[in-house]
């Protein structure tokens, strides 16, 4: 492969693109890190309420319907 020498301009315009898909890379991380905290808050939320259903029922006095957990993945 033939060795092309980058003028400053293009060099610029190169590194200018390279950052700009550096913030792109990081902004996506960050998301999907917010995402995975969503997951764990959502089946958090899950558990406690069928504890919730559980505590009602016997609270009424009632067996209530069999709850079985749903295993996180």
């Amino acid at each position: 492969m033939e060795r092309k020498d980058l003028s400053d301009r293009q060099f610029e315009a190169l590194l200018a693109r390279l950052d700009a898909i550096a913030l792109e890379l990081a902004r996506m991380k960050r998301q999907q890190e917010a995402e995975e905290g969503f997951l764990r808050v959502a089946a958090e939320l899950r558990a406690l309420n069928e504890s919730l259903s559980a505590l009602a029922y016997a609270a009424l006095g009632q067996g209530g319907p069999s709850v079985r957990r749903r295993r996180a993945g």
